[in-house]
């Protein structure tokens, strides 16, 4: 990512402060499908409002984004929370960062970027659920960061998928790794 990005991020990021901790969008309504307990990964948290949420309902997180603004308001945010998420500085365009081990939940929301999709799958321990959101040209006008028709279906098509929906400019999926 140029240090233009960056620092645009940073900016964005620090007028915002901490926020709200909140399901992913794509599981909003599908709670039951979360573990109890387990690891979870929050590629591109942005502010941590996912990390922290996934924390506070007992997963040990790991929240990546490349904008230190970002990442010190998630853990702000976590702090006043009481909980804890470890916080990862990233550039996701330079690859994925490695992980020794892999997670149970993975979420991705509102990043899209198809050449971290294999690495996504990679990351999901057996049985793994994949929360993905990202822009979509479905019901938009398009361009260079919303995903073509299908393009996540046919990205995690090895996975069980359990429900993917395009529409209104947003496409989004849950998945489950084989067991």
């Amino acid at each position: 990512m140029a240090e233009q990005d960056r620092e645009r991020w940073d900016t964005k990021h620090a007028a915002l402060g901490a926020g709200t901790p909140q399901p992913p969008d794509a599981l909003r309504g599908r709670l039951d499908l979360l573990p109890a307990t387990g690891r979870a990964l929050d590629v591109a948290c942005g502010r941590g409002s996912v990390a922290v949420w996934l924390a506070e309902h007992g997963l040990d997180v790991v929240a990546v984004d490349v904008s230190p603004a970002g990442l010190a308001a998630g853990a702000e945010l976590a702090a006043g929370r009481e909980v804890r998420v470890r916080w990862v500085e990233a550039d996701l365009d330079a690859g994925f960062p490695a992980e020794e081990s892999r997670y149970d939940v993975v979420v991705c929301q509102r990043f899209r970027d198809p050449a971290l999709y294999p690495a996504l799958r990679d990351a999901l321990a057996p049985g793994g659920l994949l929360v993905v959101t990202v822009l979509s040209e479905v019901g938009d006008s398009g361009g260079r960061f919303r995903a073509e028709p299908g393009e996540l279906a046919r990205a995690f098509a090895g996975l069980e998928i359990i429900e993917h929906h395009e529409g209104d400019g947003g496409a989004r999926l849950l998945a489950r790794a084989p067991a």
